[in-house]
């Protein structure tokens, strides 16, 4: 066999693997397109182990015990991941990255016009009477005049 068919699927697989961590939302589905770029890895260790083995009359097979080591490497962090994404789960509700890295960063009191919402300014009243917190931006005072 030559070691073009086994590094195209390799290839196939890591783009794949790269593909479901840049377009996908879910933390799981995350982890597991983790796993695809890994096992993608592991084929080319192997692989190129073999290719290389036949080519040298060697015996040492290094790639296979690289690829025992990643496969241990790999148990482990989806053992971990999947530990961390359930307590995220359990604690916020959802396991939509984006909506994580939205209420970490602290955009969950931004009203919707961009405007920061009533927790900012200490006594929850939006007018001008008390504290004066400078010239208010003109979408503030639009959204002022239609509520």
């Amino acid at each position: 066999m030559h070691l073009v068919y086994p590094a195209v699927l390799a290839a196939l697989l890591f783009c794949t693997g790269i593909y479901g961590v840049l377009a996908r939302r879910n933390a799981i589905l995350v982890l597991m397109s983790v796993e695809l770029m890994l096992n993608a890895v592991n084929l080319n260790l192997v692989a190129f182990d073999v290719w290389l083995s036949r080519t040298a009359e060697e015996k040492l097979h290094s790639g296979q015990a690289l690829t025992l080591f990643t496969i241990a490497i790999a148990a482990a962090e989806i053992g971990i991941g999947l530990a961390i994404v359930l307590a995220v789960y359990r604690g916020r509700g959802t396991s939509d990255i984006d909506k994580l890295r939205d209420s970490a960063e602290g955009h969950e009191t931004d009203g919707p016009d961009g405007t920061d919402g009533p927790d900012d300014s200490g006594n929850g009243d939006d007018n001008d009477s008390g504290n004066d917190n400078g010239p208010q931006p003109p979408t503030a005072k639009k959204a002022e005049a239609t509520a």
